[in-house]
């Protein structure tokens, strides 16, 4: 099937900020940006859990309980991620990269299935997980999904509004367009924050 000639920029971006942020997390190098290599280390499992400052959310065993300001661990398994219905705590808590990836790779695994899927998936079902080679490779697996899928649309369902239904978002309300431009912001700037965690990470063991 041809890629609509509106949705391939949205294609290219999104694979292009995938790539690059699973090879800041995996090694050996990423992409400075103008085609030099930087040399990067795998994630770490105390990466991807460190809290650099009090009352973090994070990805949390199950039997420890939430976080600060948190009322439940969100999904199913050992481990959940710390959440609370809404209206959500102000100021917002600072999150791990383990928050963050764990978010990513929801959002992805349910809005595929809320696209072109089952459209049954919740928060409840998706799984989180504590170790870093398991909370990238899910990032990667769900990532993967949601571009795989995009390549599977007409140029006809990206003016649908509701075509996603997507239960926590304004999916329901949007465009099938929006919402593929909405997620590649997310994966954009939640894709810069891991970036500048790891960065921050290194800084400080390097000072120890």
């Amino acid at each position: 099937m041809a890629i609509p000639p509106r949705l391939a920029p949205l294609l290219d971006q999104f694979a292009f900020a995938r790539e690059r942020l699973v090879d800041r997390l995996s090694g050996p190098v990423v992409d400075s940006g103008d085609g030099t290599g930087v040399p990067v280390g795998p994630l770490t499992d105390a990466e991807l859990l460190w809290e650099p400052v009090e009352g973090c959310w994070s990805v949390r065993r199950r039997e420890d309980g939430p976080g600060a300001r948190a009322t439940l661990l969100a999904g199913t398994g050992d481990w959940g991620r710390d959440a609370a219905p809404h209206p959500h705590p102000r100021p917002a808590p600072f999150t791990t990269i383990a928050w963050r990836l764990s978010h990513l790779a929801e959002m992805f695994t349910l809005r595929t299935d809320h696209t072109a899927g089952s459209r049954s998936l919740t928060r409840d079902d998706f799984r989180s997980h504590g170790e870093a080679a398991a909370a990238v490779a899910d990032f990667e697996r769900a990532s993967a999904g949601w571009h795989t899928m995009l390549l599977s649309l007409d140029d006809a369902v990206l003016d649908e509004v509701g075509y996603s239904s997507y239960p926590h978002g304004s999916d329901p309300e949007e465009t099938l367009l929006s919402v593929i431009w909405w997620m590649n912001q997310e994966l954009l700037h939640h894709g810069a924050e891991i970036a500048l965690l790891r960065d921050l990470y290194r800084a400080r063991t390097a000072d120890v």
